[in-house]
């Protein structure tokens, strides 16, 4: 719900032809499509891979391999490139970047994790998570400078990234709203934890410590 919110400060900013890289069904966990978030759209498109949660049969899906050179039809077909947690199951992460860059005419948002349970299934892994500095640096090797930034805030909460870079910087940040950016991401992960601890053990008057059973039980 949190991205949701975050796209949908950017995706009315978006014209053109539009693709949801690696978007599987199109939805977004609330009853709703990403292409709906995109309402000054020309095309609308999509792409998926094999396996779960891979190629729908769809109408506007397009097969693509994010871990190979794109297909010379893909090279700057698009004016903004949306990708929604799907870089962090592509081992080759930089080549997974490259592609979407190379894709795009204009934009590229990603929404990734920095802190999030591991994912994986018989069809993909799970190999890779994120800070922001990560993603700036892998954007300016493509030519592309990071305009709007966030983080998830919610305490307790899998934290993500969400990032809009652009080939044309000037255009972008007379648009997109001011963001503090997600300079500090997590900076909350570990402290109420700690803090939970300390109160525990204040109430029971000493520390908490854990049995384990004796070898052989």
């Amino acid at each position: 719900m949190w991205s949701n919110k975050e796209l949908r400060k950017i995706a009315f900013h978006c014209s053109g032809d539009v693709v949801n890289v690696s978007g599987w069904e199109d939805r977004d966990k609330e009853g709703g499509r990403y292409r709906d978030y995109f309402v000054n759209a020309k095309s609308y498109y999509i792409t998926n891979f094999t396996g779960w949660r891979g190629l729908q049969g769809c109408a506007n899906e397009i097969f693509l391999d994010l871990s190979v050179n794109l297909p010379e039809w893909f090279y700057r077909r698009f004016d903004t490139v949306f990708s929604h947690t799907t870089l962090e199951h592509i081992l080759d992460v930089r080549k997974a970047l490259a592609n979407l860059c190379e894709m795009s005419k204009d934009a590229v948002i990603v929404v990734v994790p920095f802190c999030q349970a591991v994912h994986e299934s018989e069809s993909y892994g799970d190999y890779w998570r994120f800070t922001p500095s990560c993603l700036r640096k892998l954007f300016l090797e493509n030519g592309f400078e990071v305009v709007y930034e966030s983080e998830t805030g919610r305490p307790n909460a899998g934290v993500y990234l969400f990032a809009l870079a652009t080939r044309n910087p000037e255009r972008w940040v007379v648009k997109v709203p001011r963001s503090p950016g997600a300079q500090n991401a997590g900076a909350w992960i570990g402290k109420r934890s700690a803090g939970r601890f300390l109160r525990a053990a204040l109430r029971c008057g000493r520390p908490r410590t854990t049995r384990w059973p004796a070898a052989g039980v």
